[in-house]
Formats: C-alpha cells, structure tokens, sequence
C-alpha cells in the first residue's frame, strides 16, 4: 500500500511540475499570436517610437499586392507537385523495402539520409551544382550536348529547381511512414490477393493503398503546411529570385519584416499565412474523417 502511494504520489508532484510550464508554453504561443495580430493593424518600422494605427489597411494592402499573390501560386503549385511526386516514390520505395530485398537497413538509411541533413548545409552545394560554371555543367560539357547550365538564374526554371531539391530532401518522410502503414497490413490480405490471381500493381493498387489511406492524408496535412511555411530552401538558395519567381510567403515576409522594414505590412502577413494554414489543416482532417 505504500508503495502504491508514494508512486501515486510521485505521479501527481510530476503533473504539478508540467502543468506550469505547459501553460507557459501555450501563453506565449497565444501571446505572440495576438501580439502580431495587434502590430498588423500599425504602420512601423520597429524601431521609431511614434507607432501608426493603420486599422485593416495592410490586408487590404496585401489584396492587391501582385508579389503577394504571386507567393500564393508558388506556394499551390510547390504543394501539388512535390506532394505527388515525393508520395509517390515514398510509396514506391516502401513497398520495395518490404519484398526480399538484399541489405534493406542500407536502403532504408540512403533514402532517409537528406531528410535529416539541414538546408543550410547543402544549399551551398546546390547553387554550386545548378551554376554555370558547376559540376553539373562540367559534365554536360564533357558529353557535348550543348546544354546550358543557368536554371536558378531563370524564372521560368527556378521554381522546378527548388521543387526537385525538396523532392530529393522530403522523400524519406514519406518513405518512413508509409513503410510503418505498410507494415500494420494483413498479410492474409495480401495473400488472398495472390491466390486471387492479382499482380504486383494490382496488389498495391486495390489493397496497399487503400490501407494507406490515413498516411496519405497525413502526409497531405503535413504538406500543406509545410508548403505554406516554406523558407530555407528558396531563401538560401535564390532568396526569392529571379524576379520574384521563386517567391512565397515566408520570404516575401522576411523581406518585409526584416529588410524593407514594414513590420505593420509583414505582421499581417504572417496572420493571413496562419489563416490559411490553419484552414489547410483543417480541409485535411475533415477529408480524412470523411473516409473513416
């Protein structure tokens, strides 16, 4: 009996050490969410003590800002191809990994690898690769197929590049995730599937999937605010550039807060980011309660 009470009582002094600092954590967050709320409605520069009540005027501001809704359409655009296309070889991946493959640990560690690797470590890597005067451009020169190499430097490409690098890094995500969903599958299922005379594609297709469905959903929540809050990479390696084309919202607040010095104009901002990343996550839940 004792001993039942004293871990009883070891339980409770535990609760009253996190509760404290969980309440601290959430005043802050909500805090500063409502601090920035009240400096997107001011024309300052954050450092001249005459603070300017604008009212709405910077969402209006940023209605009929062009940069602004250009920041948007990367952002849908970014969203939809590196979602399917990442998804797609995470998933790929996954259902290789679980046949008899030869050193599968190895596999599961170089698919994985760039999604721990930090942005900042290897985005002077890919301006390096993707220059003119790079390694990528050394080998198209040494085949002579008269390609060159200035992708960053074009608008009409910029973007593509910078959607292949989160490819590259972010597949190992989904990898990890599907591979976990693939492996609570029956394999009765499975099983039934072949002895039904169904094929590898038809396997994956009509049964795997299917009971991936909820990693799928999670992964599109996940991408969409991911997409939403997307910075390092676009800024580290084009900084929004060429003219704007690799622009989104994270950068375009950053040079606004931080280089023009609008604060009024990047705090509202930063409150329309939140609004839509909350009405993203909450599209996706909703579908997947839908599908439950």
């Amino acid at each position: 009996m004792k001993k039942n009470k004293t871990m009883k009582s070891t339980k409770i002094n535990g609760f009253l050490w996190i509760l404290p600092a969980f309440v601290f954590v959430v005043g802050i967050i909500y805090y500063s969410i409502f601090y920035t709320f009240n400096l997107s409605t001011l024309d300052w520069n954050g450092l001249d003590p005459i603070q300017t009540s604008v009212g709405v005027s910077n969402y209006a501001k940023a209605f009929g800002d062009h940069i602004f809704w250009k920041a948007i359409t990367n952002t849908v655009v970014y969203f939809i191809i590196t979602f399917i296309v990442q998804n797609s070889l995470g998933f790929i991946f996954a259902a290789i990994l679980h046949t008899e493959v030869k050193l599968p640990t190895v596999h599961k560690c170089l698919v994985f690898i760039p999604t721990i690797i930090a942005p900042a470590t290897m985005a002077p890597v890919f301006r390096l690769l993707f220059s003119p005067q790079g390694m990528l451009q050394d080998i198209f020169d040494a085949l002579h197929l008269g390609i060159t190499v200035n992708w960053l430097a074009n608008p009409k490409t910029a973007l593509f590049i910078l959607m292949m690098i989160a490819i590259w890094e972010f597949t190992g995500m989904s990898f990890i995730l599907y591979y976990a969903a693939m492996s609570q599958i029956d394999k009765e299922m499975i099983e039934a599937a072949r002895l039904d005379g169904a094929g590898n594609f038809r396997t994956l297709w009509n049964i795997v999937l299917p009971n991936c469905k909820g990693t799928t959903i999670s992964l599109a929540m996940l991408g969409v605010i991911g997409a939403l809050k997307t910075f390092d990479i676009p800024y580290l390696i084009t900084t929004g550039g060429p003219n704007h084309a690799t622009e989104f919202l994270g950068t375009y607040i950053y040079r606004q807060g931080i280089r023009q010095s609008h604060l009024g104009y990047a705090a509202a901002l930063s409150v329309m980011l939140l609004i839509l990343a909350i009405c993203g996550a909450l599209l996706t839940n909703r579908a997947n309660k839908g599908d439950e």
